[in-house]
């Protein structure tokens, strides 16, 4: 763990990640401390409405009159929220289904394949928003469709990873000991394709809050007035250019957000991939 932490800290666009995903984390958590509005980021305030950023709102305000840097704090941890679930799911159901598919063979490893193929037919962010759109908008509804969209990325590349690693010795030699499957996949395999499930994370964690702005800009999202950035974004629209700040921060929030993801996402692959290490080793 202190090796890869050094080594990240010698990347520098790996280390500006981790320092934006930790603001959107602290962000989060101490939302009600660091806001300066903590108590109406959802109510009526018409005499302070569409104000520009000045001493008593950092950030201006909305249509309603509320502290826009106040709702992109709690609206944070409806992002993290999102991102999390979604992810969790998606990976407690891809990682099995790549495991058991990767390391049978046979109709059952197809079909399970298969499954996951029709769903990367479709692509991802029209898959999800005709799922958000039949269940209605909500949270859980968000993460739904975000979960049951995410799944085939991690089912496939575990698939992949699995299939290229179960003829090694270390795998032959713990199945000539009599170790059963189960053991086989959980304790020797799942721990050698564990960085690219990381690295994939990471990365999808920022694609899965872009796509859940999407939704939330397309109305598909929380429903008002949830602080929500995407939908934060779509009431703008009626307001510019003239209450350009409306737009413009939370714009600038799921940016430096989802940017920070991917950042991170680069530098763990350069760091736990060892594939990358030797090629760039060859390379010098």
């Amino acid at each position: 763990m202190l090796r890869i932490l050094r080594k990240l800290a010698e990347d520098r666009a790996a280390l500006v990640g981790l320092i934006l995903i930790l603001a959107l984390i602290a962000a989060a958590i101490l939302a009600p401390l660091l806001s300066t509005h903590p108590g109406d980021v959802t109510e009526f305030h018409t005499a302070r409405r569409l104000s520009p950023p000045g001493p008593e709102n950092w950030l201006g305000t909305d249509r309603m009159g509320s502290d826009i840097y106040s709702r992109l704090l709690f609206g944070a941890r409806i992002t993290l929220t999102i991102a999390v679930t979604a992810i969790a799911v998606a990976v407690l159901i891809g990682v099995p289904m790549g495991l058991i598919a990767g390391y049978y063979e046979g109709f059952g490893s197809n079909l399970l394949m298969r499954v996951s193929d029709i769903f990367l037919a479709v692509p991802q962010i029209v898959l999800a928003i005709a799922i958000a759109q039949t269940l209605g908008p909500s949270i859980e509804n968000v993460i739904l469709a975000l979960s049951a969209t995410y799944w085939p990325f991690w089912a496939r590349l575990v698939y992949a990873e699995t299939r290229s690693i179960k003829n090694e010795p270390f795998v032959e030699a713990a199945i000539a000991l009599g170790c059963s499957p189960f053991r086989v996949m959980v304790l020797h395999i799942l721990p050698s394709i564990s960085s690219s499930i990381i690295v994939r994370t990471t990365i999808g964690m920022g694609g899965t809050i872009l796509t859940a702005a999407t939704l939330g800009f397309l109305g598909l999202g929380p429903p008002p007035p949830t602080p929500e950035w995407g939908r934060t974004i779509a009431e703008s629209r009626e307001f510019l250019p003239m209450a350009w700040w409306y737009a413009a921060f939370p714009g600038l929030a799921i940016f430096l957000v989802v940017m920070g993801f991917n950042l991170l996402g680069d530098g763990l692959r350069d760091v736990l991939d060892p594939r990358l290490r030797r090629a760039a080793r060859h390379g010098k």
